[in-house]
């Protein structure tokens, strides 16, 4: 099968979140069982050096955006087994950052349409075309369009989109329908594209394509809820059978505390000795209490609302009264950034807040904690708790989205169990899960350590959740 995936970010070239570490593990994990798979996104001038050294200029042409006619050069590389195209324009694409600049409907709409342009470029033509968040979600729909005009060569491509977070959905105003995006006025007064009285280029993908997805089967059990659907669940439940959750894995070689050089020692699940040297020399660097006695718990998230930071907020006196010490690593809200500045001042040597993005730290802070937490509102799917287990930090979870999927209960003695879960969205809730984890650690550490050794050994990797998209793909191929 040939699966062309389409993507506004992908780890290794150019990062801000999840959907890039999906980006840069699904398509390898699909050519290692056998398909032909290409990876197309935009050539930003944050994708380094090291990288555009290797790419190979294909071509070029010029692709109309409405009255619009924009220069598109086309470049390719080889990495892990799949082709990686990228499409140039500077206008659009070298930039301060990768999304927030005040037309990103017309950077992204230039990007949809220069996908459905280059295709005749592309070394074969795709059976399937993956696309992801609303920054590629007018591809499905430009496709459709293309093929009620009579386009022979989108005739016979599917077309699938997967949504890591409905809450971001491009919204935009009517007017970019004909001015912008180049479609005939009807794709809008059908209601295909709108919705409450704007532009929504997410609805208009679940509508056209193929195949929805979205990143856990308990996410897409929650999007029916208005709680979780962000005004989209009455779509949810239009598409019905179309809609399916397919767990995302984790880059278990890139996730790797028996070869992560980031770290102060290499351990694994066979013999920890290093965590405790991680764990000491964490201590160490951040100025926290030199006691490998003391549970030591992390958060590492960004630090707004929906990660469950309100909760923390509430009830961190009652979290440092049993007798843990506390490393924050994130940025996000002021008011939730000044919180935890605070806190250190408040507990010297048992709090550290680091108000960074910092990879190679947040790798030391998963090795060198005991515990994890991540109390989310929210969570589509989740990396940071599977992050955690893989480098034996039990994890303290919300019954949400992929949290629900990943971690299993160890309370009341189960014996599979590789983490602590609470249901309800409630700072008590929290905090007496914390009370059970804190207590499981100080006082019954051979059962901390099964919990422990059950998380570092689940299987983590891609390779189920590449067979789930592969089932998918030929189920709407035919």
């Amino acid at each position: 099968m040939k699966i062309l995936y389409v993507t506004s970010e992908a780890a290794p070239f150019c990062k801000t979140g999840g959907l890039a570490d999906v980006a840069g593990s699904l398509p390898p994990a699909l050519a290692a069982n056998g398909d032909d798979v290409a990876v197309i996104l935009p050539l930003y001038g944050q994708i380094g050096g090291q990288w555009k050294m290797k790419m190979t200029f294909r071509g070029y042409i010029y692709v109309d955006l409405a009255w619009r006619h924009e220069y598109c050069g086309l470049y390719s590389l080889e990495h892990k087994g799949v082709t990686w195209y990228f499409i140039d324009n500077e206008r659009y694409f070298q930039r301060g950052q990768l999304y927030g600049e005040f037309d990103d409907c017309e950077r992204f709409a230039f990007f949809s349409r220069a996908v459905v342009s280059l295709l005749p470029s592309l070394d074969w033509v795709p059976d399937v075309v993956h696309c992801n968040d609303w920054q590629s979600a007018l591809v499905p729909i430009y496709i459709k369009d293309e093929t009620a005009r009579g386009n022979e060569y989108t005739a016979g491509i599917r077309t699938m989109i997967t949504i890591h977070n409905i809450e971001y959905q491009g919204q935009f105003g009517e007017q970019v329908v004909c001015d912008l995006f180049g479609l005939d006025f009807g794709w809008y007064a059908d209601g295909t594209l709108e919705m409450n009285g704007c532009v929504n280029l997410l609805k208009g993908a679940m509508l056209c394509a193929d195949s929805v997805t979205t990143v856990s089967p308990t996410y897409a059990k929650q999007l029916h809820n208005s709680f979780y659907a962000h005004g989209l669940e009455n779509i949810v439940d239009m598409i019905g059978d179309k809609m399916e959750g397919v767990l995302n894995g984790l880059d278990v070689e890139g996730f790797d505390p028996a070869a992560d050089g980031a770290l102060y020692a290499n351990y694994s699940a066979d013999d920890l000795a290093g965590k405790a040297v991680c764990k000491a020399e964490l201590q160490r660097q951040l100025d926290l209490n030199q006691d490998l006695n003391a549970p030591l718990m992390a958060i590492v998230s960004r630090l707004v609302s929906h990660k469950g930071v309100d909760l923390i907020c509430q009830v961190l006196d009652g979290m440092m009264d049993t007798g843990l010490q506390l490393v924050v690593l994130g940025k996000g809200d002021a008011g939730y950034e000044n919180f935890f500045r605070m806190a250190q001042e408040r507990y010297p040597g048992r709090v550290s807040a680091q108000i960074v993005y910092s990879d190679k730290l947040s790798r030391q802070i998963y090795s060198g904690a005991d515990l994890f937490l991540m109390p989310s509102k929210s969570e589509p799917c989740g990396l940071s708790q599977m992050i955690a287990m893989r480098y034996g930090t039990v994890p303290i979870v919300r019954e949400t989205g992929g949290l629900a999927d990943t971690v299993r209960s160890c309370q009341a003695g189960q014996g599979n169990g590789n983490g602590f879960t609470f249901a309800n969205y409630n700072e008590y809730d929290m905090l007496y899960t914390i009370g059970q984890a804190v207590a499981v650690y100080r006082d019954n550490r051979e059962f901390y350590a099964q919990v422990q050794k059950n998380g570092m050994t689940d299987d983590f990797s891609w390779g189920a959740s590449a067979r789930s998209y592969r089932n998918i793909y030929a189920s709407i191929v035919g």
